[in-house]
């Protein structure tokens, strides 16, 4: 490939890539990702070779696998959960008068793939000369169904440009792909050969099926494909099985001026219990379905879903063109984690890729919940109806760790915990307090009584009573829970960390509250007036640390007392710390690897005056390396409500920028999904200063001096409002749906059939405060964007 400048072009509502670059092939398979939340496709060309890491993933498939201990303890997790690479559908090969198309080889004067934000489509045009002379245009564009969850479809498109041309085009099913095995790093997924097992496998026609399972696990796998051709006469075509393999075969000669088109259809489905029988037919109706409604009815369907989408959830910058494309991109790719997961988990990396081993942690609740519950609240109830599905698993794990009610795992698949390191694994028991405050959060946007009642009163009951037997009353009445690990995986078993005592304060209240709302729902889970008593008193008395000399909050307790880490004298390329320093040092230490107290200060910020949050915020800059992706998001909130309006600009660009600019280097396994969240709530809940503490929303709205407008939509108790920002003042119009009730600077406005606008009160500039050596986010401000970021060595959080 030569003469072609490689890199995504800006554009609002498109991420596009211009040339091809061999060497980014596995950071543009995931950006170029497509998914439902039921399946995902990463982006592959569809020629199969070059690749850089292939992937096709049904939300929950996996593979169990051991997880091996140097020294076992009582309680550790048996075994491991891992994503699994399914049968590929998205390779149809081409071959021009014998010669196979690959981008390596022959000449491209034209070659650009196009994800379309609206049209929930990637897109792609090459023009391509075969080393022998012959000239060929391909045009292809695949879609992940959001209206039919187990379909896929591709469109693909050949026409000669030089004259007639034989064509042959061999369409595939394959499984268990060769993978090359990546890193030693703990954070990419265990390698995993072969894990498909044959059991069945059919064609006739234009259609085949290939069942498989997995050897541990014991999951069952369907795959289907199916075609429609549109060419000239004289066709021939040939299908045919093997073990991993289904082909279509067709062949034609093309003159000039004709085409051949093929639109491939492909069903997927999974379970543990059904029957092969049952599998093929669950597929073969998927592909009716698809067949039924036909390509051109799919990007209609596809189109229209995603219309609606952003009528509901758009985010338009003025100000910063690259930054619009980033938001909308993190958008995108939220909605399509978690659109059709419906009773799955929504992984760390979505389905974008196999980073985590496909699992699920807190991310989901506490950044990317969030962000669903208040643009797509029927997606953030699906993904809240998964966790309770788990909830007799987290009883399971509760009991065996010696707890009441329900212990949920810090990362898993189906449910049950497979983090081998309890220090940051077991220990974490903020996930259940981030579960409880995503029911609540949801309940509260909107009054879905029927969730509660079925779901959510369970969730926030169980989850409360973990905390009465996880802590304890000291002498002095005070509650206190010792021995967890906050956010910050950086201090790990520590006694009373604030971001999990105010949290679990929270669950407490929540609880206690539902049960009084479903006296019935509490009474059939044994709930007693005297353990509602015992909550709400707990919660009274939560220890909360603060540290009267510093004036600040500690972390944890005594956690301003440790010795401060040497950032000064940690080489640049020691970043990630984790990878370079052994845990026992970074524990007694004052580091923190992402966001803790400073999450405390969003997620509770009814708990802190605005002045503890500035002495925090500022303490907490000191010390915060961010080799996490879920610390820029959380900093710029804080930021912008402390006034350091240019900093939460940085910190946004940082979040919204992660993978568009491959910020940690590790984007070839998979989008952050939180850190996309975070880009959302570092522009709602930082610039827009959106609250939704005690269930009522609130805004203090501001914007940094480069930034001229920002305006967001957002649902709420079934009516849709949006909120425009200016430097001066601030506009909220109703657009559909019953009138609401909100506050802005504390002021009720009720949202009917005329805007409110209001203006913005200026605040007092802010000295801006410090970052270790070497870790201060990007400045924005003035920023000129490349043509083709590349990873930058000198940010590699995660």
């Amino acid at each position: 490939m030569t003469g072609l400048e490689r890199g995504y072009e800006c554009s609002p509502w498109e991420l596009r890539w211009q040339g091809l670059a061999v060497d980014q092939l596995q950071r543009t398979e995931s950006t170029f990702a497509l998914s439902n939340g039921h399946i995902g496709m990463r982006g592959t060309l569809e020629d199969a070779e070059p690749r850089g890491l292939p992937g096709t993933y049904l939300n929950g498939f996996y593979e169990e696998h051991g997880l091996p201990y140097a020294e076992a303890g009582y309680g550790y997790p048996e075994a491991g959960q891992t994503v699994v690479n399914v049968t590929d559908g998205k390779v149809i090969r081409l071959l021009v008068e014998d010669e196979p198309l690959d981008m390596r080889y022959g000449h491209a004067t034209e070659h650009h793939r196009v994800l379309d934000f609206r049209s929930g489509t990637l897109r792609r045009e090459t023009d391509w000369t075969s080393p022998t002379g012959r000239r060929v245009r391909v045009s292809t564009e695949r879609l992940v169904s959001f209206t039919q969850r187990a379909v896929a479809a591709i469109r693909y498109q050949v026409e000669p440009l030089d004259g007639e041309v034989q064509l042959v085009i061999q369409s595939d099913l394959l499984a268990n792909e060769p993978i090359e095995p990546d890193t030693g790093d703990p954070r990419v997924a265990a390698a995993l050969e072969a894990p498909l097992e044959s059991e069945f496998a059919t064609a006739e026609g234009y259609r085949a099926v290939l069942v498989h399972r997995t050897k541990r696990s014991g999951l069952r796998i369907a795959a289907a494909m199916d075609h429609q051709v549109e060419t000239n006469d004289g066709l021939r075509t040939d299908i045919s099985t093997e073990t991993d393999l289904a082909r279509l075969t067709i062949a034609v000669d093309v003159p000039k001026g004709q085409k051949i088109t093929l639109t491939k259809f492909l069903g997927y489905g999974w379970s543990a219990q059904r029957s092969i029988p049952a599998l093929r037919a669950q597929v073969e109706a998927a592909l009716a379905g698809a067949l039924q409604t036909g390509w051109s009815g799919l990007v209609a369907e596809q189109r229209s879903f995603l219309d609606d989408f952003w009528a509901a959830a758009d985010v338009e910058i003025e100000g910063d063109p690259e930054l619009q494309q980033a938001i909308r991109f993190a958008l995108f790719h939220v909605l399509q984690a978690g659109a059709r997961g419906e009773s799955r988990a929504i992984p760390g990396k979505g389905l974008t890729g196999p980073g985590y081993d496909g699992h699920a942690f807190w991310d989901t609740e506490s950044f990317v919940l969030p962000v669903l519950t208040y643009t797509l609240p029927d997606a953030a109830r699906d993904a809240l109806r998964w966790r309770h599905t788990t909830v007799d698993k987290a009883k399971e794990r509760a009991e065996q760790l010696g707890l009441r009610g329900a212990a949920f795992p810090w990362r898993s698949i189906n449910g049950a915990e497979c983090s081998a390191y309890w220090p940051a694994g077991t220990a974490a028991f903020h996930v259940n307090a981030d579960i409880a405050d995503a029911v609540a959060r949801y309940l509260a946007a909107t009054g879905d009584e029927e969730f509660e009642r079925d779901h959510g009163t369970e969730l926030l009951l169980e989850t409360a009573r973990l905390w009465m037997s996880l802590g304890h009353h000291d002498p002095h009445g005070g509650f206190r829970i010792d021995g967890v690990t906050g956010p910050d995986e950086y201090s790990a078993v520590v006694d009373n960390n604030v971001y999990t005592n105010l949290m679990a304060q929270r669950n407490l209240r929540e609880a206690a509250a539902s049960c009084d709302r479903y006296p019935d729902v509490a009474a059939a889970f044994g709930v007693t007036p005297a353990e509602i008593g015992a909550w709400r008193e707990a919660a009274r008395t939560i220890r909360i640390p603060y540290d009267s000399l510093l004036e600040v909050h500690p972390q944890s307790e005594k956690f301003t007392e440790h010795d401060r880490w040497d950032f000064e004298g940690t080489p640049e390329d020691n970043y990630p710390l984790l990878l370079n320093y052994p845990y026992f040092d970074l524990y007694r230490k004052q580091v923190v690897k992402q966001a803790d107290l400073v999450l405390a200060m969003h997620l509770r910020g009814d708990a802190f005056s605005l002045e503890q949050k500035h002495r925090n915020f500022t303490y907490y800059e000191q010390l915060t390396v961010r080799d996490s992706s879920l610390s820029a998001g959380t900093q710029a909130v804080l930021a912008a409500e402390c006034g350091h309006l240019e900093l939460a600009y940085d910190y946004l660009a940082e979040a919204a920028l992660t993978d568009l600019h491959d910020l940690h280097n590790n984007v070839r396994n998979g989008l952050h999904m939180a850190s996309l969240a975070g880009a959302w709530l570092a522009t709602v809940a930082g610039f827009g200063g959106m609250r939704d503490h005690g269930g009522q929303l609130t805004f203090r709205p501001r914007l940094p001096s480069a930034l001229r407008r920002i305006t967001f939509h957002l649902c709420f108790k079934g009516s849709q409002f949006a909120v425009d920002v200016e430097q001066d003042k601030a506009g909220y119009r109703l657009i559909r749906g019953e009138p609401i009730t909100i506050a802005h600077y504390d002021e009720p406005v009720t949202l009917a059939t005329e805007p409110a606008i209001l203006s913005i009160p200026e605040i007092p500039p802010a000295e801006r405060p410090s970052q270790p050596a070497g870790r201060a986010p990007i400045r924005r401000a003035g920023y000129v964007p490349r043509a083709n970021p590349v990873a930058r060595s000198h940010r590699r959080p995660d």
